[in-house]
């Protein structure tokens, strides 16, 4: 049989493959959460209405359809203002050049498990509004999480983080948009070690933690990684290796990783057991659950959940517990 593109026949089945990836393409992404506002294709020419700047970096793909270069950091910081004005009516935000810009679907499925998990100990019902407290360990320039968390539920925020250039840059998105002012709070942790003390102040209590630690163990694992996704998707060595989502080292790597990171916050989440009715982080890599399991069992962690998490080919999973009994989570909220 001759190759097909020296028959210049296309069979049958290769244009049904076509259709069915095409339909395929249109589904809703069952794999976010079914409250996620971005379960469905983003639909470029609202996101453009809402912010024009957006315009300059959309074109069509390989399936002809309307999309960004998602290897062009530009494009991709670009998309999220879009999405942020869109759907979450934040009219002002920005990250400092070479800070991490996060994928707001990902993002928005933490926030909306979390909630939750948080209805479990309030009859079934999602607790809303400012008085629900939640603490983002390492919260970034770009304050996203606690943009969701409010805008989605109502809830406070305290965010976290020991660079002063992505505290300064929160606190500039929290001022430049007043619905935002009397509900978040950034503090600087003066010490990379900790991640609760000096934060938590005395007799302050939150209802979640939330944290998405920096996943490398060190800069060159960074760019072997992004190395090969690159070449994976391009098919060649590039010259230059760029993140597309960029990120600061502190933000992306850490001596031990992911794991290291986890068991270190779980250590220290056992000396703030009664300030915080749950405590998470996102677990990226699968292989690092059975140490945080064994980490959480060494601190005698009353309940643990682990809540799985996909979009598209990437899966992840949140890991919560707390150090509360059940008569403690079903007084929580009287």
């Amino acid at each position: 049989m001759l190759p097909l593109h020296d028959t210049g026949i296309v069979p049958v089945t290769v244009i049904k493959d076509m259709s069915e990836a095409k339909k395929e393409r249109q589904k809703i992404k069952s794999g976010l959460h079914p409250r996620n506002r971005h379960r469905e294709r983003y639909d470029f020419k609202s996101l453009i209405k809402s912010d024009p700047e957006l315009a300059r970096f959309v074109r069509p793909n390989e399936y002809g359809d309307e999309s960004v270069d998602f290897f062009n950091p530009k494009a991709v910081k670009a998309l999220n203002k879009a999405l942020l004005h869109h759907f979450y009516s934040i009219d002002v935000w920005d990250i400092p050049p070479g800070y991490l810009c996060p994928p707001i679907p990902g993002r928005a499925d933490y926030i909306h498990h979390m909630a939750d998990l948080l209805a479990e100990s309030n009859n079934g019902v999602i607790p809303t509004g400012k008085k629900i407290r939640c603490l983002d360990i390492g919260v970034g320039s770009s304050c996203i999480y606690p943009i969701l968390g409010n805008v989605e539920y109502g809830w406070s925020f305290v965010g976290s983080d020991i660079d002063t250039v992505a505290v300064d840059a929160a606190r500039t998105i929290i001022s430049s948009n007043p619905d935002l002012k009397d509900t978040i709070e950034i503090r600087l942790q003066n010490n990379p070690n900790n991640f609760f003390h000096n934060i938590i102040r005395k007799q302050e209590r939150f209802d979640l933690s939330i944290c998405n630690p920096p996943f490398y163990s060190s800069k060159k694992a960074v760019l072997e990684e992004t190395d090969r996704k690159n070449k994976n998707l391009k098919q060649g060595k590039l010259k230059n290796i760029t993140r597309n989502f960029a990120g600061k080292n502190n933000e992306l790597w850490c001596e031990g990783g992911e794991k290291r990171f986890v068991r270190a916050m779980i250590r220290q989440s056992k000396l703030n057991a009664e300030s915080c009715l749950w405590f998470s982080s996102l677990v990226s890599r699968g292989s690092n659950l059975r140490s945080i399991k064994e980490a959480l069992e060494k601190v005698e962690a009353v309940d643990v959940k682990i809540i799985p998490m996909g979009q598209g080919n990437k899966i992840s999973r949140l890991v919560a517990w707390t150090f509360l009994g059940e008569d403690k989570h079903n007084s929580w909220y009287k």
